[in-house]
């Protein structure tokens, strides 16, 4: 059993004990959202990629773009800041017999091992049974010029250039993930990160 189904399971005893009255519906909840410590976690796709404002969803260099974009792009990258934005799906796979359910996920986005930007997504998740898969979308906005703070222009261009593989998979994308899930309105929170990448990784 793993420690997140332990708390889970502990704290549903605990809840059943101070509200009597609601403990069919608390021990429901608390199944439901056991289920989550087996469910398998992956970065299934990453679209709307753009570069200050610009599409780059298929693009895998400056030649690449019309004349006009190539120039702003080149514009913006020696301004202030560059902004890189797209939204990354995140699928969540539950081999388990019963739904799961998680109502937020602290989060972490690396690219190519470097840590871009980190935040949360309070929104409830339901997971259906019996290798059911949700995604999750995730927005995401990321400063490349304050997240490769002394690289050069071109270097920091260039990252941000190409970064949707083929099928627009996220082959250069990892992201570390603390889900919560509640229980009578009581949170519960993974105890630390799980890494996860482009193949199923359950949590351990």
């Amino acid at each position: 059993m793993s420690l997140l189904t332990k708390r889970i399971l502990l704290m549903a005893v605990a809840i059943t004990f101070l509200f009597p009255i609601n403990s069919c519906d608390i021990l429901q909840q608390a199944q439901q959202m056991g289920a989550l410590a087996k469910c398998d976690f992956r970065l299934q796709s990453v679209n709307q990629l753009s570069l200050a404002g610009i599409n780059v969803q298929n693009i895998h260099k400056l030649s690449d773009l019309t004349y006009l974009d190539a120039a702003k792009l080149t514009a913006a990258v020696a301004s202030g800041n560059f902004p890189l934005d797209f939204t990354l799906n995140v699928e969540a796979k539950n081999p388990n017999s019963s739904a799961a359910g998680l109502t937020k996920i602290d989060w972490i986005l690396l690219i190519d091992n470097i840590e871009m930007t980190r935040g949360a997504v309070n929104q409830q998740v339901s997971i259906p049974a019996n290798n059911g898969i949700a995604v999750i979308p995730m927005k995401m906005h990321v400063d490349l010029k304050q997240a490769l703070s002394g690289k050069s222009a071109d270097a920091i261009l260039n990252f941000g250039l190409n970064l949707a593989g083929a099928g627009n998979k996220p082959t250069r994308f990892t992201m570390k993930l603390q889900p919560t899930i509640n229980v009578a309105s009581f949170p519960i929170t993974y105890p630390g990160y799980i890494t996860i990448g482009t193949e199923f990784s359950g949590i351990k």
